[in-house]
């Protein structure tokens, strides 16, 4: 029986101290940026680790006595919501993580302000009561799931620029300085903001999040060290297949466990072939039906729309990553495309050029599939395209 069989976390945020949490440099770049008071942003695609980044490093900062709070938006919901509801959601969120309910009357607070604006509301609230209530103390405020507001009925391109609005008043009162934001999500910061309001992204401090180097990941090697092979060389197999990506290289460590709990073992000298018969026969055959927790099908779905618009656009992003499945040199620039493509996880940056993210990916999504998904796109592309 392997004694760290629950190393492995496969999906969810986690804890501050799991133990099989990855530190990276990302984490060493959030930290001293929020330390020193810049507002930062963590754009990545999904299941890059980028929550319980946010979990570890708001333990950390809490731990040094900064007030720390966090506001993950599916909370408060995108979709049948009033922007009254909204921003009195984001305050009460702010009320309650910041514990503030014992000797502040929320909703009396609320009622007296209504003649104001909702964004004067919130701004009021950061300025006259957190700030007041902590005079002394650094705040952070942890924004998860930011991408979510993409979905709301209305724009809230005001929020963004009261973001900005609070960095601007660092120069007029410097209880400012004492108020940091950091934003996590899935989107292209231009999908944030529809307006042409000022934007805080070009203020902020863009943090990376890069897959597991094996240097990095050295400690989920304790949880395969009686596999009965080299544990060492297991891991290294298994970063070679999942290019360091966090969930899959979780779920990778927690398959090769499963595989000797029954009572076999890795001979050692077959750690290669034991970690690509898991890879093959647990992930990638008849992936759809085993990609639990969802992973894989999430990345087609953010390539693939049933709308007519986004199909137009779909063929755009899938000829693009037929380019760089055939191994043509693809230059990351500025498009929408390469950023879309980035998001998704297929692909990462390596040197200004768009490269195969792991062979995993390259396997599933192969040119086969591509070319499956061009053919049910390309009749209402070309429906849009000469309707244009």
């Amino acid at each position: 029986m392997i004694d760290n069989y629950l190393l492995y976390q496969v999906g969810g945020s986690l804890a501050s101290d799991a133990p099989s949490y990855v530190e990276r440099q990302g984490d060493i770049q959030l930290y001293n940026a929020l330390k020193r008071g810049e507002f930062c942003y963590v754009m990545a695609p999904r299941q890059m680790g980028k929550s319980s980044l946010s979990v570890r490093i708001r333990h950390q900062l809490q731990q040094e006595g900064i007030r720390c709070s966090t506001i993950d938006m599916t909370r408060i919901g995108s979709e049948i919501i009033t922007p009254n509801q909204w921003y009195k959601a984001v305050v009460a969120e702010l009320v309650r993580g910041f514990k503030l309910f014992g000797d502040f009357n929320f909703q009396s607070w609320w009622h007296q302000e209504e003649y104001l604006s909702l964004l004067q509301q919130l701004s009021y609230f950061l300025e006259d009561i957190l700030l007041v209530k902590f005079p002394n103390e650094r705040i952070v405020i942890f924004i998860d799931e930011i991408d979510t507001i993409i979905n709301l009925p209305f724009p809230v391109d005001d929020f963004f620029a009261l973001i900005r609005f609070c960095y601007n008043q660092r120069v007029i009162n410097p209880n400012y300085n004492r108020l940091v934001f950091a934003l996590f999500g899935v989107a292209k910061p231009r999908d944030l903001m529809t307006g042409k309001k000022p934007t805080p992204f070009n203020i902020g401090k863009a943090i990376e999040l890069n897959g597991f180097e094996f240097d990095e990941a050295y400690p989920l090697a304790k949880g395969l060290e009686e596999t009965g092979g080299n544990a060492k060389t297991i891991l290294k197999e298994i970063l070679a297949w999942t290019g360091g990506q966090p969930f899959l290289t979780q779920k990778l460590c927690q398959l090769v466990v499963d595989s000797v709990k029954v009572g076999l073992s890795i001979p050692p000298g077959n750690e290669e072939s034991w970690v690509s018969k898991i890879v093959h026969n647990q992930i990638i055959d008849n992936w759809e039906s085993q990609d639990q927790p969802e992973h894989l099908r999430s990345i087609s779905a953010r390539l693939l729309s049933n709308n007519l618009t986004n199909k137009y656009y779909a063929d755009k992003l899938l000829g693009l990553y037929q380019q760089i499945l055939a191994g043509d040199d693809v230059p990351m620039d500025n498009s929408q495309e390469c950023k879309e493509l980035l998001l998704s996880g297929l692909v990462v940056n390596q040197q200004g050029w768009l490269r195969l993210n792991n062979p995993i990916y390259k396997a599933i999504f192969n040119a086969e599939w591509v070319t499956k998904q061009l053919g049910n796109l390309r009749p209402y592309a070309q429906k849009l395209a000469s309707s244009g």
